[in-house]
């Protein structure tokens, strides 16, 4: 009878550990990001110094990549089962059909990065026959560049030599010892270019009346189907991320400073910029996924609408249910 008692408690405990290790892995999201400090990356730190991710029932590993096509890859290769930097990167993926993907949050949906030249580049035009550096051919960094160069009536094909030269920190490298004459560069990075003396602010392309879907989230679409009570909780840990993030400057700030970022002028102005473009609720937009198509050389990206890259169906559940304005204080 005993011995009895005991396979049963045995078997039961077995049952019980094979439960929780199948919840865990299902729960387990392996999530891509790039860009290196700043704008999304101080959102996920604040998510994880404040262990969101856990209240949620989640289990998170951020793996980074030092350009958003790299991330694209790994996407495309199933490595990674989320992205939230780069979107378009990674609308790049579906629209050359390597991937079924969906953007189904943006938290930033215009540009913000700054265009950084050398100090004898005063105008845009003295671009032409000049070296610009991109984090990597087919990241965001790349779109982007081109798609400004566009506007400013410089042939990004002919008129200028694209270089591969790496993540944020390495173009700055390369434009302080001007291997490079110009590249796009966070605002959490200026304050360090301009500080060699090397540079001056070409454009801040944040002034531009553009919706853009730069930064957000992208999964595969049959995780929408498959899991969806793990998309909606990972939703809900960046909706909850950004109230932190728009509410508790402090916390922000000493996110900076773990990066590097000790000055308290450069830490405020970063703040009061990045929160202001920041979205509450970061629901992709058919105008901002537009716009980062448009930038895109891949010819599908000419015949796609929208709507086939986005799902805003979880988000708008989560609005409907009061939780965003719950946290902000606003539920009656």
């Amino acid at each position: 009878m005993i011995n009895g008692i005991v396979k049963i408690a045995i078997l039961f405990l077995t049952y019980l550990t094979l439960t929780s290790a199948a919840t865990a892995q299902h729960n387990a999201i392996t999530l891509g990001y790039s860009g290196g400090t700043g704008l999304t990356t101080d959102l996920r730190r604040v998510i994880e110094k404040e262990r969101v991710w856990e209240k949620y029932g989640l289990s998170v590993k951020a793996i980074y990549f030092n350009s958003g096509s790299l991330m694209a890859q790994a996407m495309a290769g199933g490595s990674i089962t989320a992205a939230d930097s780069d979107l378009p990167a990674m609308l790049n993926l579906t629209v050359s059909g390597m991937s079924d993907m969906k953007t189904i949050a943006v938290t930033i949906n215009r540009l913000e990065h700054i265009f950084v030249s050398r100090k004898n580049i005063t105008k845009p035009e003295e671009l032409k026959g000049k070296r610009l550096a991109v984090s990597r051919l087919g990241s965001a960094s790349d779109f982007v560049t081109r798609m400004v160069l566009r506007t400013w009536k410089v042939d990004p094909e002919k008129e200028v030599t694209l270089l591969q030269a790496g993540n944020t920190l390495t173009r700055m490298t390369a434009l302080a010892a001007g291997h490079v004459d110009a590249a796009l560069i966070g605002p959490d990075n200026l304050h360090k270019v301009l500080a060699t003396g090397c540079c001056r602010v070409l454009a801040d392309l944040s002034e531009l009346p553009l919706d853009y879907a730069r930064f957000g989230v992208v999964i595969p679409t049959a995780m929408i189907k498959n899991q969806r009570e793990v998309v909606r909780r990972m939703l809900m840990s960046y909706v909850e991320g950004i109230y932190l993030f728009k509410t508790r400057p402090k916390l922000v700030y000493a996110v900076m400073e773990e990066a590097g970022i000790k000055d308290p002028t450069v830490q405020k102005d970063l703040y009061d910029r990045v929160s202001k473009s920041m979205r509450e609720f970061p629901v992709p937009e058919p105008n901002g996924i537009q716009s980062a198509m448009d930038s895109l050389s891949h010819p599908n990206a000419k015949t796609l609408k929208p709507a086939a890259l986005m799902d805003t169906t979880i988000l708008e559940e989560i609005k409907k249910s009061g939780f965003i304005d719950k946290l902000y204080g606003r539920a009656s």
